[in-house]
């Protein structure tokens, strides 16, 4: 038996062309998801009169970085989502599954930083 014959071989849906293809077509859609997630969340706290000037401090700091994390974090996962590959499939498929990976982290996370600076904030 040789080495490849002894190591796990990968499911067909995790080749790179398939992985590719589905980061694509799921990426539109949670890029899609995160925008109307960020405009309904805004949306409400904009119309019940909550500005970001009334916090201070360390919470307006944690505040503005979290918000920073998830303007970058949507920038990632929609450029995971777009349908151009920027040399060859393998190539794609490692940085477009990086970036879609690295941008739901960041945006779970800075949307929870962002929401805890409103939370610690003071009470309208």
């Amino acid at each position: 038996m040789t080495t490849q014959q002894t190591a796990v071989e990968k499911h067909y849906l995790m080749s790179p062309e398939e992985n590719v293809q589905r980061i694509m077509k799921t990426g539109t859609v949670w890029f899609a998801a995160a925008v109307g997630s960020i405009a309904v969340v805004l949306g409400l706290l904009l119309a019940s009169g909550w500005r970001p000037a009334l916090l201070t401090g360390g919470v307006r700091l944690l505040f503005w970085v979290a918000s920073s994390l998830v303007a970058l974090s949507v920038g990632l996962i929609g450029w995971s989502g777009c349908p151009i590959l920027e040399v060859d499939v393998p190539t794609a498929d490692r940085n477009k599954s990086r970036t879609m990976q690295l941008g739901t982290m960041m945006f779970i996370v800075g949307g929870a930083a962002a929401l805890l600076a409103i939370l610690l904030g003071p009470a309208r």
